[in-house]
């Protein structure tokens, strides 16, 4: 397999590791504003995300921190449970499960959801990104900048917040946000292909930098100035003695009250579930195709939140929105998550005060590209030409996530999903027929059946995982009449992975045996003897 130098990863981790941190610097304090904790716990979050859970995962490019869609259960438990120290107590009873569910192979769960569901997923939260940075990017700051939900805490939605933006444009945050969005779409269609320079500084640390000179020249200014509620606002302290007081210990002589047994268990469920969707659509977004093992991501997570909860943060997932903010920027290792959570505690205890200088609109304009990326107008194109088994889910998936949350829009999509399925008539359970495994040649053939659908990806997955080094694969398609989209892409992403690896593939087909595939995609969707979608 292909190395990569420690030298050569830090050029392309550290840049991509400063574009997450200030990604995820104002939707850590917007997630613990929205859950009425303390503003600290959001950021010992992210950095325990970053560095602890950045450490233990076996993703490369997946980063973690405070969830938006846990706000609701976050705000729901502080209060029911009695105060902030007592929920502490769940979040570390939640990760003790998290570590329960890893050891019990849990995260194969993951792998049942449709690839149509796993990209209406990224393009509904691009749209809703783009969409709720819209109101900030012009200085109408009511809703913290974190919010991903339709329905806002102030009575507004989504669209009502852009329409009424109209008449609360703030013109210093509008120009300097105008400004950075430029810098971002110049430094990236333009400069970053003139030199190293460009590509090893990011665009939208150039726009950060230009947004705090904007504030200080402009800070006495009656037209342009901008104020506090329209910057980051960091906790600052006074002294290292300060910031260690902001740290929460949990009240273990709660640990008797089965109401937080209950929530301890909720934010297991919901936690793990966001967690392993978001691997599977990472892993797709990930230039390299890497396959994260979704068991040893659970167990990651749990540490991640037994810590979080011992020192007074928020509950952690691997979030979709700063995982996607990585990719874009080059990140390819475990490195840029790592630094993104160094950056976070030593930005908070040498310089808060810097931070606190930063306009929202400037990072309104930093999401607004990410979400545009997530979120183009051809993946529309593309999946409406692959036919309705794939489009249908895919829209219910992004209308059900704008219009509700995340969960619920997962849920009518898979349910969209099983549908399409069951009017298949879908019923053989014997997907694959592998041999050769145990003769010391080298080949392993593999025997796909009549019909292979999304519910065998997992399995697919894993046996191609599992193949040796320098190994040849002969794949028999030669009975299978339907084979799933989701199946085709799999064994189209393996074939960067095959290379790496030094592993052939032939495929044996109706219509001829072929060696080495450049696109299994465009072989299966061009040949009539095969029916995939």
């Amino acid at each position: 397999m292909k190395k990569t130098s420690l030298i050569t990863q830090l050029k392309n981790d550290f840049p991509a590791s400063v574009v997450v941190f200030f990604v995820a610097l104002p939707l850590c304090l917007g997630v613990a504003l929205a859950s009425g904790a303390p503003l600290f716990s959001g950021v010992i979050a992210g950095i325990v995300g970053g560095i602890l859970v950045g450490a233990l995962s076996g993703s490369k490019i997946g980063v973690s921190g405070p969830a938006a869609g846990l706000a609701a259960i976050v705000l729901s438990a502080i209060s029911t449970l009695g105060g902030f120290e007592n929920f502490l107590v769940a979040v570390v009873l939640a990760g003790i499960f998290q570590i329960v569910l890893g050891f019990l192979k849990a995260g194969v769960i993951g792998y049942y959801f449709p690839s149509s569901v796993i990209k209406g997923m990224l393009t509904a939260i691009g749209i809703i990104i783009v969409l709720k940075q819209i109101p900030h990017f012009f200085g109408y700051d009511t809703d913290y900048q974190g919010d991903l939900t339709f329905m806002e805490a102030d009575g507004e939605n989504t669209f009502t917040a852009i329409f009424n933006t109209v008449n609360h444009i703030r013109p210093g945050s509008a120009l300097i946000g105008i400004i950075g969005l430029a810098v971002l779409i110049f430094w990236d269609k333009v400069l970053s292909k003139k030199g190293r320079f460009f590509q090893l500084v990011q665009g939208p640390l150039v726009a950060v930098v230009l947004g705090i000179v904007f504030y200080i020249l402009t800070k006495d200014n009656a037209t342009l100035a901008i104020t506090a509620n329209h910057l980051v606002q960091v906790p600052v302290s006074e002294d290292l003695q300060a910031f260690l007081g902001v740290f929460t210990k949990p009240n273990f002589g709660a640990i008797m009250n089965s109401e937080i047994w209950i929530v301890a268990f909720t934010i297991a469920l919901v936690a793990s579930l966001e967690t392993l969707l978001s691997v599977e659509a990472t892993d797709k977004l990930d230039p390299a195709k890497n396959v994260t093992p979704t068991n040893r991501e659970l167990f990651a997570q749990g540490a991640g939140n037994i810590v979080s909860g011992m020192i007074g943060g928020l509950p952690i997932t691997q979030v979709i929105v700063r995982s996607s903010a990585n990719i874009q920027s080059g990140g390819s290792s475990k490195f840029s998550t790592i630094m993104h959570g160094m950056l976070l505690l030593l930005c908070v205890l040498i310089i808060p005060t810097v931070l606190n200088m930063i306009p929202l609109s400037v990072l309104a304009a930093v999401l607004l590209v990410v979400g545009y990326k997530l979120a183009q107008p051809a993946t529309f194109l593309k999946m409406y030409k692959l036919g309705r088994k794939q489009f249908v889910p895919f829209m219910i998936t992004v209308l059900g996530i704008v219009f509700t949350d995340l969960l619920v829009g997962i849920g009518m999509g898979l349910f969209a999903g099983i549908i399409v399925i069951l009017f298949k008539s879908y019923k053989n359970s014997h997907f694959l027929h592998k041999e050769g495994e145990d003769i010391d040649d080298g080949v392993i053939k593999m025997a796909l059946a009549e019909e292979v659908t999304f519910f065998n990806k997992g399995a697919i997955l894993m046996e191609l995982e599992n193949l040796p080094d320098d190994s040849k694969l002969i794949l028999d398609v030669r009975n299978t009449v339907y084979l799933d989209h989701d199946i085709v892409e799999i064994l189209d992403d393996f074939t960067v992975k095959a290379k790496e690896r030094n592993i052939s593939i032939k495929l044996v087909s109706e219509t001829g045996e072929f060696l080495n595939l450049e696109s299994y995609l465009e072989f299966f969707e061009g040949n009539r003897a095969y029916k995939s979608g």
